[in-house]
């Protein structure tokens, strides 16, 4: 029997959404639609299109280690030094290099009840302890984390927007727990649906990296610009924080076709802008049709909905499967009366609530 680290077998592999393709074979569909990994559905920013494909000449060489361009772009975006980033091979790996730097095994890592499953993996990879706090009328309960807090405690993550549960912290919450961060700590606020938030209490997070707190903020090309295939996501930290988790960055994370992408993505407002009214459009269309039929549902500041369903959410998610309709079950993030579906197009969104209301009936 081979010797393996105690840590990884207490891992379990995350289960992406199923593929168009795979449900197509599977159910010999011709006509299928996903709602359900969080993609933006008016596809990938037409400008970083462009300019991947003029990248692809180049594919013989191997992409500049230290992503300049992409962070000169960004630290223009942003107003922060290029010293202040991180590149990753989506945000997913910037969590992973955290956990690497900064956890030995039994440090603390406090998460919430209901949130994103790289946080679990990667405290477990390194052998750390999960402290997971109880929501808060669906809500991350940041008082709560601050109460948690003790001299084991490494890192804390906090999905704002939170994944799943589409809810936001607002600045007061995050200002009270960073007055309660020891030194040693480190609080990631992950932004990947940031700039589908409009809530005007949430937090400008980039201010507390300005001010020098021990803050790791979370972005990804992945959601509103559309790149989520080429996989690029970055973090925004103070200058000490990035000298340390690059120390454990593979010397090429970030392809070159993601890198060119995504800097000509970020100057893509129009795209951008597109995406977001989309995405509010469609969100209010969705709040009136669960209205209609007598659904609960988390109000949302992200590109998805969680929306109790009443049954099973295994036997609803297999119900809209069979109509070419894919969604996320509840029951993976132990809620299994809900389902999560992201807000997409016009007709995505009216096939979807036709389906539901027949499998439902």
């Amino acid at each position: 029997m081979m010797k393996v680290r105690e840590a990884i077998l207490g891992i379990k592999p995350y289960v992406p959404g199923k593929p168009i393709e795979e449900v197509k074979r599977e159910l010999g569909l011709s006509d299928v639609i996903k709602l359900a990994s969080n993609e933006n559905p008016l596809g990938p920013s037409p400008r970083g299109v462009e300019a991947a494909g003029k990248a692809l000449e180049s594919l013989n060489l191997y992409p500049d280690g230290a992503c300049f361009e992409l962070k000169e772009a960004l630290s223009a975006h942003l107003g922060v030094s290029s010293d202040e980033l991180i590149v990753g091979n989506g945000s997913d790996e910037v969590i992973k290099l955290l956990a690497e730097t900064f956890l030995h095994p039994e440090d603390e890592v406090i998460i919430g009840q209901y949130t994103f499953s790289e946080y679990e993996f990667a405290t477990r990879l390194m052998g750390g302890k999960l402290v997971v706090i109880d929501a808060l009328d669906w809500h991350e309960n940041l008082a709560a984390m601050a109460e948690a807090i003790t001299d084991k405690t490494r890192l804390i993550f906090v999905g704002n927007p939170n994944n799943p549960l589409g809810t936001i912290a607002k600045k007061e919450a995050v200002d009270s727990l960073l007055a309660k961060l020891p030194q040693d700590a480190i609080l990631v606020l992950d932004e990947a649906y940031y700039e589908y938030a409009t809530d005007p209490d949430y937090p400008q997070s980039v201010d507390y990296v300005k001010a020098g707190k021990n803050v790791v903020v979370l972005r990804t090309f992945s959601k509103a610009y559309g790149l989520a295939g080429l996989r690029v996501g970055y973090g925004i930290a103070k200058k000490e924080i990035i000298d340390l988790i690059s120390r454990a960055r593979e010397p090429f994370n970030v392809n070159s076709l993601a890198q060119t992408a995504a800097v000509a993505a970020l100057g893509d407002e129009e795209h951008l802008g597109a995406s977001q009214r989309v995405n509010e459009e469609g969100k209010s269309y969705l709040y009136a049709q669960f209205d209609r039929l007598g659904l609960s549902y988390i109000p949302t500041e992200a590109n998805f909905i969680m929306v109790q369903v009443g049954r099973s959410s295994r036997e609803v998610f297999q119900a809209l499967l069979q109509k070419g309709v894919i969604i996320r079950t509840g029951n993976i993030f132990g809620l299994d009366n809900f389902i999560r579906v992201s807000i997409g197009l016009p007709e995505e969104n009216q096939r979807f609530i036709a389906a539901l209301e027949e499998v439902l009936a």
